[in-house]
């Protein structure tokens, strides 16, 4: 087989999925709204149920939905009928996953988790299945084909269950006002939620680190500061008392490239003609998440630190918070 033809059978997966994805998000309705406010006012947790690759895909909706702040676990269709419905109480909403609609293994525990007086809410395919039927709530993930060239295996409906899954998480998170800072606290043992655990002194870069030049300095010391120091784009700007009173962007320049008419000479000129006066700043001792919100608030990529006199101390770029380069401490 040539490598056209390798290439273009996975192509050809890859747009089938991706066109299903595109359907469901036409398709998704008044089952996903009442769905959403259901969770919302819930006052048990999420109980994610399926069987096979649905279950596959059930375990990952569970963990995302736990892990953005709907309580929610994955519970064996097998084990849940031989004693854990145990674990199910009255107060939480069953989440069945079944594309038929008809698997056995999840209609026992549908029917069980009822006589509890749980809701149960259905991902299925067929509207007019047995489980479609029982449940309180439908969000319908009809595909119209299967990506299998066999029409067997199941992966066009598993990506848009899974999709779907993680629309209902995200939605969740953004209605709940679920920040990074609880994120965070939910991956202690991540990478990402260690990083924003911390503080910004963890990762500000300071003394040779730091990009730093005077307001009566030329440009061309800015640029060669800009440059050399661990390339970040920008430097503070101090005044002769050592005082932050500035800041220079790589932006900044492009901008002052498209407004300078006469290019001669440009940089001879002050550092203090171009600069950014007051910039943005944090204390050393924030959490990075909150270094985060502000740079996302005022959309830079830098924060500089100063010292209890105002001189500058630091600065903290936004690839050292999400990870994208080393810690300095």
């Amino acid at each position: 087989m040539s490598e056209e033809s390798i290439l273009a059978c996975a192509r050809r997966v890859l747009a089938a999925e991706g066109q299903a994805v595109l359907a469901a998000a036409e398709r998704i309705g008044a089952g996903f709204t009442s769905l959403i406010k259901a969770i919302l006012d819930l006052r048990g947790r999420v109980v994610v149920t399926g069987v096979g690759k649905s279950g596959i895909v059930g375990m990952k909706i569970a963990a995302t939905l736990a892990s953005t702040g709907t309580p929610a676990f994955f519970l064996q269709p097998l084990d849940a009928v031989h004693g854990d419905l145990g674990m199910v109480l009255p107060e939480d909403l069953l989440l069945a996953l079944s594309n038929s609609g008809e698997t056995q293994e999840i209609l026992n525990v549908v029917f069980a988790v009822k006589d509890f007086g749980c809701q149960v809410a259905a991902f299925t395919g067929e509207e007019r299945s047995t489980l479609a039927v029982a449940a309180d709530i439908v969000v319908n993930i009809k595909v119209d084909r299967e990506a299998c060239p066999l029409g067997l295996a199941p992966t066009t409906s598993t990506t848009v269950a899974l999709a779907v899954g993680d629309a209902l998480a995200m939605t969740l998170l953004e209605l709940r006002g679920f920040s990074r800072r609880d994120y965070a606290r939910f991956h202690p043992g991540g990478s990402l939620g260690r990083r924003l655990a911390l503080r910004v002194q963890d990762f500000m870069r300071t003394g040779e680190k730091l990009p730093l030049v005077q307001e009566d300095d030329p440009l061309r010391e800015a640029l060669r500061a800009m440059t050399e120091k661990e390339t970040l784009g920008v430097t503070l700007v101090a005044n002769r008392e050592g005082l932050l009173t500035g800041i220079l962007t790589d932006g900044d320049l492009r901008r002052i490239l498209c407004r300078v008419r006469e290019l001669s000479g440009l940089l001879d000129r002050k550092v203090s003609e171009f600069m950014t006066r007051n910039p943005v700043t944090v204390e050393r001792d924030a959490l990075a998440s909150e270094a985060l919100r502000i740079m996302e608030v005022r959309g830079i990529t830098s924060l500089a630190i100063m010292d209890s006199r105002g001189r500058p101390e630091g600065i903290v770029h936004l690839h050292d918070i999400l990870g994208r380069s080393k810690f300095f401490v």
